[in-house]
């Protein structure tokens, strides 16, 4: 966790091209879940489970255009990738009048599925996208990723928050398996760094704009509940 003044928050308020926290749909999604008057963390909190479990976690839906990686996006997909539900969370936040901003690190995903693996030819993940939420003056990391239900048929311990303590990925799954390992921090943004991240994802997955194409209509929950990757 770390602090910040009260007048560089306001940054954090703003709506931004992918935390379109002005758009109808995040708004409406915003004060569905939570109201203005409510304290900072309870917002929070509500609006980390609305996002965490309303909204499936789909690395294979991985649209990198602007529009793709918007949060209004997300509600309309239905589901996401890290990066997006992660703006969605920050959106709908500043809907509210919580400060929220983007965090990014690379990762390696221990746990990866075999169709996954293949796909990206590694199991590092760069640019892994989580939310710090400024809550009593101090930035909290809630990473809204992986849905209950995905996280139940991987055996991964879900995240929870509270809105008092950091809640980012566990080392080890529910069995003591190696399950997440942050390597690079990549720092705090106002909104998704879209051009930094397809200069990185050209360096280091060069085939990454063919994957949507590739994966079709594949149900990533049920290929992690199955293991089978047809």
């Amino acid at each position: 966790m770390s602090s910040l003044s009260s007048s560089t928050a306001d940054t954090f308020l703003e709506p931004g091209r992918c935390v379109d926290s002005d758009h109808p749909s995040v708004q409406a999604f915003a004060h569905a879940h939570a109201e203005p008057g409510l304290p900072p963390r309870e917002i929070a909190v509500r609006l980390y489970y609305a996002v965490r479990d309303g909204f499936r976690y789909d690395p294979y839906l991985f649209d990198m255009s602007e529009q793709g990686l918007k949060a209004s996006q997300v509600i309309a997909n239905g589901r996401g990738f890290c990066v997006p539900k992660a703006a969605l969370l920050a959106a709908s936040a500043r809907a509210l009048g919580v400060p929220a901003r983007l965090g990014f690190a690379d990762v390696r995903n221990h746990l990866t599925s075999p169709r996954l693996r293949d796909m990206m030819r590694t199991d590092i993940f760069a640019f892994h996208g989580f939310t710090e939420l400024m809550i009593d003056r101090v930035w909290v990391k809630a990473t809204p990723a992986f849905n209950l239900s995905l996280c139940e048929k991987a055996g991964v311990k879900p995240l929870e928050f509270d809105g008092k303590t950091d809640s980012i990925f566990h080392e080890f799954d529910a069995h003591g398996r190696r399950h997440m390992e942050y390597l690079r921090d990549r720092g705090s943004f106002a909104d998704v760094p879209r051009k930094q991240m397809l200069t990185t994802f050209a360096q280091l997955y060069p085939p990454f704009e063919t994957w949507m194409s590739n994966t079709g209509d594949v149900d990533f929950e049920r290929e992690v509940e199955t293991g089978d990757p047809a």
